[in-house]
Formats: structure tokens, sequence, C-alpha cells
């Protein structure tokens, strides 16, 4: 689905429902697809919406080079235009930041996080290449090589456009640790031990900064830990907001 706001259109999934909304973000040079392993096993009872961020997916770019803070205004318009006022938040890596920023500003029920940075320049933004190999060399992950072929990396920073490299630069450099502190809503800091893109240092960072707030570390495990470890992940979303 499309809906025109702040001057782009984006494109989301709707679907699900249940008291909860869940609204998902998606990392760097990806898209909905990313985050619907996750988003596909909670619908039961949730009602969940993923979001093609401007730029990625089917969202087309935006017409100015966008702040973080317009993608999370953006993000804000369109769940006013869906009628979610309190919705949980669900970020990964870039799609995170734009979550920390949007539960600073915006009324927001609970804030989960997977790799989110927050401090300038800490994010190196891994090639599809590399990513894929990571994904091979986790036990258990051989079944998801073609999924990532797919939905990883299409649009990272060596294949992106000039103008999204800039937005890449403004997201790279912005340090939000002043927004961080102001978030008050419960937050789930899930995070990968041998996470090289964000520091798991970075996760107990956050933990500090927010004040009701926890990291659960998944040893051994990537930038991608979230899907990695799907199940757990999942079971532990399911505990925190209170699902089936």
């Amino acid at each position: 689905m499309i809906k025109h706001i702040n001057n782009t259109d984006i494109n989301y999934i709707d679907y699900g429902e249940g008291e909860n909304v869940l609204v998902f973000l998606h990392g760097w040079g990806q898209n909905i697809s990313m985050m619907e392993p996750v988003g596909n096993k909670l619908k039961k009872n949730n009602r969940i919406i993923i979001i093609d961020l401007p730029g990625f997916g089917e969202s087309p770019e935006p017409k100015k080079i966008w702040t973080m803070y317009d993608y999370a205004a953006s993000i804000k318009s369109l769940l006013d235009n869906l009628n979610v006022d309190n919705p949980v938040m669900i970020g990964h890596s870039f799609g995170g930041k734009i979550s920390l920023i949007y539960a600073s500003k915006y009324k927001t029920s609970k804030l989960i996080l997977f790799g989110s940075p927050f401090k300038k320049g800490v994010e190196k933004l891994s090639t599809k290449t590399k990513i894929l190999k990571k994904l091979k060399s986790v036990p258990g992950l051989n079944k998801l090589e073609n999924f990532a072929k797919k939905h990883i990396g299409s649009r990272d920073y060596k294949n992106a456009s000039e103008f999204m490299r800039k937005i890449l630069v403004e997201h790279v450099n912005l340090d939000i640790t002043e927004d961080v502190k102001k978030i008050k809503c419960p937050t789930l800091i899930i995070w990968g031990t041998m996470d090289d893109e964000v520091s798991i240092e970075d996760a107990y960072e956050l933990e500090k900064l927010i004040s009701d707030s926890a990291v659960i570390p998944y040893e051994g495990c990537s930038h991608y830990a979230y899907i990695e470890r799907l199940g757990q992940t999942v079971n532990i979303i399911k505990n925190f907001i209170g699902g089936e």
C-alpha cells in the first residue's frame, strides 16, 4: 500500500489485528522483507505495520535531503493517517536510530531495538557479500541464504544514488545522545555480541541512557542477531509486549 506523506510516497504493509500496533523499520539498504520474518510470527494477536523507508524498497527517494528527524516525522504523519496513536516501535540499525528519535519525541508504548546506532560515525555499513558470508557461517541459517541474497544490501552505500549517499552521511554523522535521554517508554535492546557494525558496548550505553531499558545480548551473533535467532527474538517480544 502507498500513502503520500510529507511530499513523498511511503510504501507499507498493514495486517493482523490486536490492541498492540507493532511498527517495524528496517536497516539501511533493506526493505519490508527483512522485517517480515518477525512480523509474520507476531500477527496473530497484534496489528503489524512494516514500512519501506523512503529511498528503499518500493518507497521512492524523498524530494530533498532528509535528516533522521525528517524520517521520524514522516513515520509519525503516516501513523497518524493510519489512526495509530501509541505504537510499539521496532527498529534495526538505521531503522533503530529513527525509532529512537521517534520514541524521544512522540507517544510510544514500547521500544525494541536491534543493533541501533546513536552516536556519530559508529556504524560501518556492510556490503551484501560480507553480510551473506556472516549469515552462512551461523549454524542453522543456511535456509536463509536465498532469502538474504534477495533482500539484504539492495542499496548499500556502494550501490546507493548520490542523493541517498548524502542522506547516509547525515545519518552516520548525527549523534542523538541527548534525544535518547528523553525516552521514557520501556525499551528492549537486542544485540549480537559479535556485531562489528555497531559495538555491543553501544547497547550497554543505551541501557544507561534510557531509564527503563534492558539489554539482551545474543552470544556469538552479528549485526543481524534478531534474525539469526528468530525464534528467540519472537518469544522475547511476545513476553515484552504481553502477546500470546
